[in-house]
């Protein structure tokens, strides 16, 4: 056997110009092409002056920005010069995409390194981008390991552009001076995007997810989020960990205020780990030779049992469209840079293993064209998440979990956080379709927007409870709530005996326009499969300008001060919303009730209506040093008599 040649005298000997490179690629071949930001721009404008020298060469690679025009000679030459594979996870609805559809070869990114290693698709030649050798011949593909390792670790042959640019990148991103076959040494500065234009929707979207995320969650971010919508969700969080298919500047800039440390990950800990980087060339200084940072190929990054080996892991991704079942089109978005460079379903599944872990789907209500992102049935789009996939939805209306919920649910649900000048319609058409009840109506929650401001976690007992409006997904547990009360409760509640509380019977608690009729709930447990333990409402009578509240907490909850913080939040948004006053209507002996009345810091007016006492309060009209709620309330029962 042969003594190997020390790997210094092979690079010299494999030392040659691009030229001299590609006459050892022959028509009706296939070849591989590094991807995203790495692409090796010298050696593909190369092949693409030599285009005339071809016939049938096909092209392989991800779907990338392009630095040198081989989709345009396919297209001129009706491919007969280049025939394109690009790689793809699925939709097409970016017009420049669509145009291009007939190239996409749809496939999860965790299966692309198999079809190469596996010979199903040979690769006659690789391009591909690396740093220069260390002093052991090992040169990094730096900022795009992805699917480029196993095409460097297949192909025939593998035409090395030496570019001195590309930052040292640690992990599973070394090839070999050995194991290339050609060596270009050309200097180009590396491919870098514009940070997407700042989207107010996005952020409000943002501030939605937020408290999904939990401290030592294990994050996945997609190339269609903003800077600035990232750092809204994720800036307040601790101890975040990263396991992503893209690196972006959104993470650096965590990275570098101490919210993204590595520590919790229970996998790679310690370590920020992606398939590549895409960004800024501060991003890629960010990553030269340092040693928090590691890169993988994608048969590892996007491998679901992987995935899911990480603490509450948390996938954030951008959809294109979702329609009424739940079944979602993605990638195609005019303003995500690399369109259709994603393992979305690879990393939702990858979530749904993970302890504690989170899917979630970001996407506007309305797309550029002024058009509903949310749909009756994707008809114009392939659906990339089926229906069963499907976690947590967010658009700036709000955020539902579909995830375990019938399709009828889903139908309110997914209304709920539509634009509402199209909720009418989705409404409407999902009757036609057969999807909710013939009788169900929507009332004021049609056109109601969900008012984040008031949604608050509180510690309580060492109880995490959530505070909120309620939402018309809210209705089996507001019924559950109610069903569960004690007798006595239910008649300080509603004045009788009552046993049944049916869509029709309690439909204005959280069908509700969010001004004139607001309930605010407390809540336990996950969203989406939450307990609602309290539950504070007001009704504005619009001719007195005043809104009746009523108050009901589940008895394990009781004497923990919820009702007061009803109280306290229901008075807020009765000010916000241009209301006088509130007035309640209670029993003498409901004492509870007319305690939490007197809480408030303004004047209590008490009158008697035969057995029932009215409490009222202008705010207006504060409360004075020397008022007696206490005094207030014996005076008034012992007026009842």
């Amino acid at each position: 056997m042969a003594k190997a040649t020390y790997w210094a005298d092979s690079y010299v000997d494999k030392l040659c110009t691009a030229q001299e490179a590609l006459k050892h690629i022959r028509p009706g071949q296939r070849v591989f092409i590094g991807s995203s930001c790495a692409e090796p721009q010298h050696l593909v404008k190369a092949l693409s002056d030599i285009s005339a020298r071809f016939t049938d060469l096909e092209i392989v690679r991800l779907l990338s920005i392009e630095s040198g025009p081989l989709t345009l000679i396919a297209n001129t030459s009706n491919s007969q010069q280049f025939k394109i594979r690009t790689f793809y996870l699925g939709s097409c609805g970016h017009s420049i995409i669509k145009k291009n559809q007939r190239f996409i070869t749809p496939a999860n990114l965790s299966q692309i390194p198999h079809l190469f290693k596996s010979g199903l698709m040979p690769l006659n030649a690789a391009l591909i981008q690396a740093t220069p050798p260390d002093d052991f011949g090992w040169m990094s593909l730096g900022i795009s390991v992805d699917i480029n390792l196993s095409a460097c670790e297949t192909a025939d042959i593998v035409i090395c552009q030496i570019n001195s640019k590309m930052p040292r990148v640690l992990g599973r991103s070394f090839i070999h001076v050995n194991d290339v076959d050609f060596i270009v040494e050309h200097e180009d500065p590396l491919l870098t995007i514009q940070p997407l234009p700042e989207d107010e929707s996005f952020n409000i979207i943002a501030k939605h997810i937020s408290r999904l995320i939990e401290d030592g969650s294990t994050i996945q971010t997609s190339l269609g989020l903003t800077t600035e919508a990232i750092m809204t969700a994720l800036s307040d969080k601790n101890d975040i960990g990263i396991h992503s298919q893209y690196l972006s500047d959104a993470m650096m800039h965590l990275f570098s205020i101490g919210v993204i440390t590595n520590k919790k990950k229970d996998f790679n800990n310690g370590k920020l780990v992606a398939g590549a980087a895409v960004g800024s060339s501060l991003l890629y200084e960010f990553l030269d030779d340092n040693p928090s940072i590691e890169f993988y190929p994608s048969d590892y990054i996007n491998n679901p049992g992987i995935i899911g080996r990480h603490n509450k892991m948390v996938t954030l991704n951008t959809a294109m469209a979702i329609d009424l079942t739940g079944q979602v089109a993605a990638d195609a978005l005019p303003l995500n840079n690399y369109t259709g460079i994603n393992g979305l379903l690879d990393f939702t599944r990858g979530a749904a293993m993970s302890k504690g872990g989170k899917s979630i789907l970001m996407m506007t209500s309305m797309n550029h064209g002024k058009k509903s992102r949310i749909v009756p049935l994707l008809t114009e789009h392939a659906v990339v998440v089926p229906r069963g996939d499907v976690q947590f939805v967010a658009t700036e209306y709000g955020l539902v979990n579909l995830f375990g919920k019938t399709l009828q649910e889903r139908v309110m649900a997914l209304v709920s956080i539509a634009h509402p000048d199209f909720r009418d319609e989705l409404f409407t058409a999902a009757k036609e379709m057969g999807l909710i009840d013939s009788d169900r109506k929507f009332k004021q929650a049609i056109k109601g927007v969900y008012p984040l401001k008031y949604e608050e976690t509180i510690v309580i007992k060492d109880i995490p409870i959530t505070f909120r409006p309620a939402k018309p997904v809210d209705e089996r547990f507001i019924q559950e709530h109610y069903y569960t009360m004690n007798p006595g409760d239910i008649v300080s509640r509603f004045f009788h005996v009552k046993k049944s509380f049916a869509h029709d019977q309690i439909d204005t608690t959280y069908e509700i326009d969010y001004i004139n009729d607001l309930t605010i709930v407390a809540t336990i447990g996950e969203l989406g499969f939450e307990k609602i333990i309290a539950v504070g409402e007001y009704f504005r009578n619009t001719i007195i300008n005043m809104a009746e509240v009523a108050y009901s907490v589940s008895k394990e909850y009781q004497g923990m001060g919820i009702a007061d913080i009803l109280q306290k939040k229901l008075i807020q948004a009765a000010i916000d919303n241009g209301i006088k006053g509130l007035i309640a209507y209670t029993s003498p002996q409901n004492k509870a009730m007319i305690n939490l009345f007197h809480k408030q810091p303004y004047k209590v007016t008490t009158e008697k209506n035969e057995d029932m006492l009215i409490l009222s309060c202008v705010f207006s009209e504060p409360k004075s040093d020397d008022d007696d709620g206490g005094k207030a309330l014996g005076d008034a029962i012992l007026s009842m008599g």
